[in-house]
């Protein structure tokens, strides 16, 4: 298949998974409530499983629907390098744990990957109602409105973004820990937060600089690679090597930010 058919093909996939993407993502609004509060972890584990259960099913069947021949990642290639051909990454509840407590930061994310590149993308956040969409060599938009990286050069000048680890990862808690001290004295906010698509949603749209993550897990990085690089930035690993699924961790940035971010991050061990 030439560039220009997979380009063709790729559109009308995306239009299919930004369907998919808002229907889940409505499924899960008609749960969703400014007042929840859940009193214990038990009740905010059965919140969280339900969630799981209103939108994965429905939204997998679709995304089956639109491009049968991809494979479907499973928990042990999230932090591998994949296999050769078409994978989905999919969070079928992107910040759960947001979504329980009440809070808006949380999404519907479908993402293609093609021989270990992300192609297209699909993040559907309700509230406030919109739709993030990028394919590979067609930029990325938000309700249809182009999105551009920051123009700063100057890290002292930075929005620089994290995220958080998965449980039981104490070494990257210690290294979360020691990268936030280190951004905190060299770029002018440093802010971390899950899930991790919003902060590199807010890079890839100029709201933010730069976004890294130690131990990513590949649904929650690769739609934002492809929203910054569409829009403009650089996204590699921490040793300025290209971000691949299976990258041991992810710095993403406005292009001229990139090299101080990551002189300041490799005194991180």
């Amino acid at each position: 298949m030439t560039t220009q058919e997979n380009t063709i093909e790729d559109a009308a996939v995306l239009e299919a998974a930004i369907a998919a993407v808002r229907d889940a993502g409505r499924r899960l609004l008609a749960r969703y409530s400014e007042d929840a509060r859940p009193a214990d972890r038990a009740g905010l584990l059965a919140a969280a499983g339900e969630n799981e259960r209103t939108s994965n099913d429905e939204l997998r069947r679709a995304l089956a629907a639109a491009r049968p021949q991809a494979k479907w990642l499973t928990d042990e290639l999230e932090t591998t390098e994949l296999p050769p051909g078409e994978w989905w990454a999919v969070d079928a509840v992107e910040g759960n744990v947001n979504h329980v407590h009440g809070l808006p930061e949380w999404c519907v994310s479908a993402t293609l990957l093609r021989d270990g590149v992300p192609v297209l993308a699909a993040v559907y956040q309700p509230v406030p109602d919109v739709v993030h969409s990028a394919v590979r060599g067609g930029g990325a938009f938000a309700n249809g409105r182009r999105l551009s990286v920051s123009a700063k050069a100057e890290l002292g000048a930075a929005i620089a973004t994290t995220g958080q680890a998965e449980a039981g990862q104490s070494d990257t808690y210690r290294r979360i820990g020691e990268s936030i001290t280190t951004m905190l004295g060299a770029a002018l906010l440093v802010r971390a937060t899950v899930p991790s698509t919003f902060p590199m949603l807010l890079v890839a749209a100029g709201h933010a600089d730069l976004f890294w993550q130690y131990r990513p897990t590949l649904p929650g990085v690769a739609a934002g690679a492809l929203f910054i690089t569409e829009a403009g930035g650089t996204v590699t690993d921490l040793a300025g090597q290209p971000w691949r699924p299976g990258s041991a961790d992810i710095l993403a940035s406005a292009p001229a930010l990139h090299a101080a971010a990551l002189a300041t991050l490799s005194t991180v061990n």
